[in-house]
């Protein structure tokens, strides 16, 4: 039996972006499709601990990642991932954080890909915490960029993320801001990667055609978007039971009557769907599900384990 450790460098060395949302993608298809047997992740002491588990039938494997938050030290996210297959003895145990930022930004991706205009390159960033840099690369993996726009509360922190992002933007126009609702005003995809309890911006600071990616807010306390955007828009969710459990935008947009539960689209039925419309404005709103961590998990067992 071998068991494979893998730290930060090693998970970024071994998995690309594109690779990341390519695993992510197929398994967003097999969650739809009832391949996965997936519970609603424990969350302790209101999310400062999370313990999230996935099984994938047709491999015979399964992954479960413990994981605490917070969001004073850096990194926030810390904890292990194992992954484990019944045909076989040796297991991967991975970096929750490394694994945690990089599919998260891939789920983007994929969403990104599905539901921003062919077109989108200019992207408002919002929030330059350790989620950031995997959300820019993602969008950046689908939509090319002609234009990042960072917007942070600290001014500092933001310029040290367009700093940090500029060797792998080679003609990007690369902005620092602090205000959300002046740098989302010409955005064609805004992130939103924060852990703010009220939304960021007005519905009304958007422009008429947008697509924007919500993944900060992970508990029903949380919140970045307001409702007005979640009526106006077509609202892709990566799983009902998760959004319905963790989701403060989506609980407090329901319980206002801003939005019906038939208005929330899971992501894998949107990409097997022949028949999917998607209107001007577009949503993609996600808490993290332990598919994604699986995801990641398989690809890199696949590529590492003997």
């Amino acid at each position: 039996m071998e068991t494979i450790t893998l730290g930060q460098r090693e998970i970024r060395e071994a998995v690309t972006m594109n690779e990341a949302i390519d695993a992510v993608r197929h398994g967003f298809i097999d969650l739809a499709r009832g391949e996965f047997e997936m519970p609603t992740r424990t969350a302790l002491r209101d999310g400062q601990f999370l313990v999230m588990s996935a099984h994938h039938r047709s491999t015979a494997s399964a992954m479960i990642k413990t994981l605490s938050v917070n969001f004073e030290r850096k990194p926030a996210i810390a904890g292990t991932v194992v992954w484990s297959e019944t045909g076989r003895l040796d297991h991967l145990v991975a970096d929750a954080g490394a694994v945690t930022t990089l599919r998260t930004g891939a789920a983007v991706g994929v969403a990104t890909d599905l539901l921003a205009a062919p077109e989108a390159a200019r992207l408002t960033m919002i929030g330059a915490g350790g989620q950031a840099p995997d959300q820019v690369r993602a969008v950046h993996a689908v939509r090319p960029l002609r234009r990042l726009t960072v917007v942070d509360t600290d001014e500092r922190r933001a310029r040290a993320l367009v700093d940090a992002l500029e060797p792998e933007l080679a003609g990007v126009e690369l902005r620092a801001a602090t205000d959300p609702e002046s740098a989302v005003r010409e955005a064609e995809i805004v992130c939103c990667a924060t852990n703010a309890t009220s939304p960021l911006f007005a519905e009304s600071a958007l422009p008429a055609h947008v697509h924007v990616n919500a993944i900060g807010a992970y508990r029903p306390t949380m919140r970045e978007l307001p409702d007005e955007l979640l009526a106006t828009s077509t609202v892709v969710i990566d799983e009902i039971d998760a959004i319905l459990a963790e989701s403060g935008e989506i609980i407090h947009a329901l319980e206002a009557g801003a939005i019906t539960q038939d208005a929330l689209t899971e992501l894998g039925s949107a990409l097997t769907s022949t028949s999917a419309e998607f209107g001007m404005r577009t949503v993609f709103k996600t808490v993290g599900v332990a598919m994604q961590d699986w995801a990641i998990a398989h690809l890199l067992a696949d590529k590492l384990l003997p």
